[in-house]
C-alpha cells in the first residue's frame, strides 16, 4: 500500500469498512487477520495525517499590548 497516496478520508473510510467487517463475525479468520494488519496501517496512516494537520494549525494569540503572535495549536492552552 503507498501511504504517501492514500488521503485521510480514504483510509478512514476504509478503516470504517473493516471494523463493520470485523463486526459482523462472517469472514474466515485468515481474512479477519489479514483485515486487522489492513486496519493498523490504516489507523498508523490516519494518526500520521492528523499530528501532520496538528503541526500547521497555528493560533493568533492577542498579546496585552492589543498585537498578535501566531502560536503553535498545541502551545495554546
Amino acid at each position: 500500500m503507498n501511504t504517501q497516496n492514500v488521503t485521510f478520508e480514504s483510509a478512514l473510510g476504509r478503516l470504517e469498512e473493516i471494523v463493520r467487517a470485523l463486526e459482523g463475525g462472517a469472514a474466515p479468520l485468515d481474512e479477519s487477520l489479514s483485515m486487522f494488519e489492513e486496519g493498523v496501517a490504516l489507523v498508523k496512516i490516519c494518526t500520521e495525517r492528523l499530528d501532520n494537520a496538528e503541526q500547521k494549525i497555528k493560533v493568533l494569540v492577542k498579546n496585552k499590548d492589543g498585537t498578535y503572535d501566531e502560536k503553535p495549536f498545541a502551545a495554546v492552552e
